[in-house]
């Protein structure tokens, strides 16, 4: 038998709460961390270290983490326990890296003018965790957000150029799904529209919030009908 696994390190409540998820998964799963390792993604050593609480792991190896540790017990499968161990891997982030507390995420649905709407970028940023600006890069993909921009946007120097400029910060920032983009492109519109040195650039930004809106719409109507139909199909 092994030596006994060191306490969770309790210095950062919101890292440790990650640790002791991951070390969850790897007693349901009954595995050591060299069992864990034997497939060569990671070393043994990565994943004592990811569940030691002394530090916030990458997202790739929390990800991992959870893969190796699935058991065919876990009915609703890895999504379920991927957004969870996501949900605290940000918040092991944000509480480690964010230079300033955010008390929630903010709202683009109480915004209206260009201070605004930049304010709520930094603080959507923050309560993303801080990624990196080399990290939103890679993350929105080339050309997409480079990292001197993000870098700008995150200082408080600059607005985002155009719509997909916006929307590749805010997916950085793990803003998803139609319904939250069609927000902030809203509250862009409303920002913008009153600004003299951005309000000849607004049909652009009236067009992508109208594209994201219907997009939107679609996505609700789906689900809608999949779930009649799925009713339909227990009552039959």
């Amino acid at each position: 038998m092994g030596r006994p696994e060191n306490n969770v390190d309790q210095t950062v409540p919101a890292r440790a709460e990650l640790a002791e998820y991951l070390r969850e998964r790897r007693r349901a799963a009954d595995l050591t961390y060299s069992q864990m390792s034997e497939g060569g993604w990671l070393s043994k050593a990565t994943f004592e270290r990811a569940a030691s609480g002394s530090t916030v792991p990458a997202w790739d190896t929390v990800e991992q983490f959870i893969t190796v540790t699935l058991t065919e017990k876990d009915v609703f499968g890895p999504e379920v326990l991927l957004t969870r161990g996501h949900e605290l891997w940000v918040r092991a982030r944000r509480a480690t890296r964010a230079p300033y507390y955010v008390h929630k995420a903010p709202d683009p649905t109480l915004l209206s003018d260009t201070a605004g709407f930049l304010r709520a970028l930094r603080h959507q940023h923050v309560w993303a965790g801080y990624p990196t600006p080399g990290e939103m890069e890679s993350m929105a993909g080339t050309g997409m957000l480079p990292k001197t921009t993000a870098r700008r946007i995150i200082a408080g120097d600059a607005l985002p150029v155009d719509p997909p400029q916006a929307l590749a910060f805010l997916q950085a920032c793990y803003v998803q799904g139609e319904t939250e983009l069609e927000r902030w492109l809203s509250a862009a519109v409303r920002a913008l529209r009153d600004d003299p040195t951005r309000s000849k650039d607004i049909g652009k930004w009236v067009k992508a919030h109208q594209e994201m809106a219907r997009r939107a719409e679609e996505k609700e109507f789906a689900s809608v009908t999949l779930l009649r139909d799925q009713e339909g199909q227990r009552a039959a």
